[in-house]
Parts: structure tokens; sequence; C-alpha cells
């Protein structure tokens, strides 16, 4: 029977990879001693970040080498694979490119690819990027454009990836993440502690319209033509979803916030899951936290807020309440006039202020109604306000220092997408958005790191020996 050990013996490196590190080692310390200083430190320092990145770059094939397996057969993960080819290949490191020769396995099985024993013990991101070059890679990525990212690596002289291979990178890392979300969300969660000093937790969700790239554009413009009604506005967006829990001290002050996003689907489902759960791990820990939900007023945030979640403090957003409180009254008054700005200033600081504030702006609202009988904008705005009066007691609030207003999680829908995913002529599919959504929020959310450890480690695998196998080429000599 064959047996199998664990891999422990590395390769060591050759004498003459060793000593030509070493020159240029030495020839680095030895060239300035005793000479003056230099006409240009700025292009001394760029020579000397240039020479430094080759011998980074030696180091790392040399190590890279010491991962490699050459034997007639290994375990991967348990699996017999037999040896077929060795070959040279190029991997990006954070260095630049390093060329290392590898030999590649395979099960024989029809429609399975050749493996690499040493991509997979040392963890190589999709085929061709080092560990923490991917990392480097995926994290600038999320905060700017594919070409940016380019741009910016070239300056800095090192790592110098192509543009197209930057708009991949994230969408394969999105994928593996995608595939195994619902283990890493608990795991970064389990790390994540409640604030020692917070007293309150509030839940709120929002979206934002992105362009689409297959957002139906041609479509919905024929329907609006067919139905009668103008074929303008935004066709081609779709809502990305954003979350966020957000912790406050007993002064009201934020301490700090998780934030998600979710490409579009039907009524946010996976990121009202995500919530949920978010919740749920922090009152877990802290059972003791006064819960509150915040959001504007669409029913279907507060189906969800309301409906899904524990029994909370209800809120709807105050800057929201005041918006509608001055349609009311640019109906009453006409949009802009003195007399309007003047009864808005008043109003919305009893709406803010006046522990009885909602119901006096139904009953300022209902007699203007009576008014204006006609107009069908107060009439709205008069049922808006008796449907959430119960979600208004502002200055009940604001005494007890809870959260009145949404602005974390519109902050969130402005950084995590409008300030990445709608620049000049950008539109989407919804995989390449989903990737700059997730590793954004988790930069944002500072989990990056430790998401990072997690998906890292998916690229890993056991590889063993098997003792006592000799290859057929034995056999034929």
């Amino acid at each position: 029977m064959a047996r199998r050990t664990t891999v422990t013996a590395v390769p060591e490196a050759s004498a003459k990879t060793k000593g030509k590190t070493l020159d240029r080692l030495k020839e680095l310390l030895e060239e300035r001693q005793g000479k003056p200083p230099v006409d240009d430190f700025g292009s001394f320092e760029r020579e000397l970040r240039g020479r430094m990145a080759e011998i980074e770059r030696d180091l790392l094939a040399e190590e890279l080498q010491r991962f490699d397996i050459d034997a007639p057969v290994v375990l991967i993960d348990g699996v017999p694979h037999r040896r077929v080819l060795r070959c040279e290949e190029t991997y990006m490191s954070a260095a630049g490119p390093v060329r290392v020769e590898r030999t590649l396995y395979s099960t024989r099985r029809d429609g399975e690819r050749a493996v690499s024993a040493l991509e997979l013990r040392a963890g190589i991101v999709e085929k061709h990027w080092t560990p923490l070059a991917a990392e480097q890679a995926v994290f600038m990525v999320s905060l700017m454009t594919p070409q940016e990212t380019e741009t910016l690596c070239a300056k800095l002289g090192q790592m110098q990836p192509s543009k197209s291979s930057l708009d991949r990178l994230p969408k394969q890392l999105s994928r593996e993440w995608e595939a195994k979300r619902e283990a890493f969300e608990p795991q970064l969660r389990a790390d994540d502690l409640v604030p020692a000093e917070a007293a309150t937790v509030a839940v709120s969700l929002d979206g934002v319209l992105v362009p689409m790239r297959d957002g139906e554009r041609e479509e919905k413009r024929a329907r609006a033509t067919a139905e009668g009604r103008p074929a303008s506005g935004p066709a081609g967006y779709q809502e990305v979803g954003c979350g966020t829990v957000s912790f406050y001290d007993a002064t009201g002050e934020r301490l700090s916030t998780v934030k998600f996003g979710r490409m579009p689907e039907f009524k946010k489902s996976t990121l009202k899951k995500i919530l949920a759960e978010e919740l749920g791990a922090a009152l877990a820990q802290r059972p003791d936290l006064t819960l509150v939900t915040v959001a504007d007023g669409a029913n279907d945030n507060w189906d969800f807020l309301h409906g899904a979640l524990p029994p909370s403090t209800e809120v709807i957003d105050f800057y929201h309440a005041a918006d509608h409180l001055n349609v009311a009254l640019s109906a009453a008054y006409g949009e802009g006039t003195v007399k309007c700005r003047a009864q808005f200033d008043k109003l919305r600081r009893v709406l803010l202020e006046d522990p009885d504030g909602v119901e006096k702006i139904i009953r300022s609202l209902l007699h203007l109604t009576k008014q204006h009988p006609g107009s069908g904008r107060l009439a709205n705005e008069l049922a808006y306000f008796r449907k959430h009066r119960h979600r208004m007691h502002y200055a009940t609030w604001r005494a007890a220092c809870l959260p009145i207003g949404s602005g974390v999680v519109e902050a969130a829908c402005k950084t995590l997408a409008t300030q990445r995913m709608k620049r000049s002529g950008m539109r989407w599919r919804h995989e390449g958005g989903q990737a700059i959504l997730t590793f954004r929020s988790l930069v944002q959310s500072d989990r990056f790191d430790r998401a990072w450890a997690l998906l890292a480690a998916t690229y890993r695998a056991d590889v063993t020996l098997m003792e006592n196998v000799v290859a057929l080429s034995d056999f034929r000599r």
C-alpha cells in the first residue's frame, strides 16, 4: 500500500542564484561608501528602488521554487494526480513579474485541467498572482478604476499589471467570495466586538440608481412609449441596495458602522438577509442595546425594518420628513415664496423640537387642505404625516440621544456606489458591479484584511507525496 506523507522538505536554492543575489546586495552597500552626495537625489532614489525590486524578485522566485514538487504522483486534497509536464510560468508579485519552473499534475480525467503543486502550496491567486500582489490589486481597484490603478502601479515602479488583468481579478475573486459568502460572513462577525461604550444600534437601508450595461434601457423606453408616458429618465438604470449597521454611545456619538452593498435584485432580498444576520450577531453579544431603525418612507424599507427585525424605535429620517413638509407648504403658498420659506422654517423647528410636533404639523396641514381643497399634493403630504406619525417623535428621541437621520446609509450609497460606479461613461453588469461593492464595503467597514485572509486561504490546498510509487517511465529504461 502506498504511504502518504506530508511534504516537509523543500529544494535548496541553487548556489548560483544565492550568489547573484548576495552580489547585488553587496554592490548596493559598497557602491556609495565614501562618495559625495549624488547630483540628483530623486533619480538616485528611483534607481535604488528599481535595483531593490530586482533583488526582491530574485528572492521571491527563489522562495516560490521551494514550493514546487517534482514527483511521479502527488495527492492533492487526497486525490492522486500524476505528473504530466514541467515548464516555466510567470507570476505577478508585488515587486513585479517573477519566472519560476514548476511541475503540472493531472488526474487524467476528461475535461479536468492540469494543476500546479507550487501554486496550490504557495496560494497563488487565480493562476498568476502572488497573494500580496492580488491583495494590493483588488484593494486598489475597489477604490479606483483599473486604468487608474494601472497608472498608479506604473508610477510606483514595481508591480505593473495590465488594465485588463486588473479588470478581471476582482470579478474572479468576487465569484469565489460569493460561493463561500455565507460561511465567511459569520466568521467576520465573530471577530467583531460591539464597542463596550455602545448604547444604541441602528439599522438603515436605502438605494441608489446606477447605470447598467444590461439594464433593459430600450425595452423600458418602448414600454413607456406604448403606455403613453414620456420616454425619458434613467431607463438604463437600476437600484443598488445599501445597508448599514451603526453603533452609538449614550451621548449619541456614532462609534462605528458596517456597510453593505448589493447589486440590483428583487426587493433587496440578499441585502435584507445580511442586515438581519448582522443585527442578530450584535444583539447576541449585547442584548441590552437599544435598537433603532431609520429610513425614508418607502414601503419596502418598512416592510423589512418593521416586519423582519425585532421590535425597535422606528424613525422616519428627519430630513425626508422636512422635505415632505416643504412640498406641502409649497403647494399651499407657492414654491420659494417668502410666505412659504417663513412657514417652513417655523414648522420645521416645531417638528424637530416640540414633543407634540408631528401632531401640530398634521393640524396645520389639515387646516391648509381645507383652504385648498383641490390640492392633491397637500392631501398626499397630509396622508404621509398621518401614516408615519408614530415614527416622527424627534424631540423625544433627540432628548434620549437616539439617531433621527439616515445620513449614514445615504453616505454609504454615495461612497460605496455613486463615487465609484457613476463616473462618466460607466455602465455595469451584475458580476463586475458586485465585485466592486463587495470589496469596497469590506474596506469601508474595516474588514478587508480579515476578509482577505479568509479568501486567500481558499487558494491553498494540501499537497502530499505518495511513497513507493514508481513512474512508468522507469520500467521503460
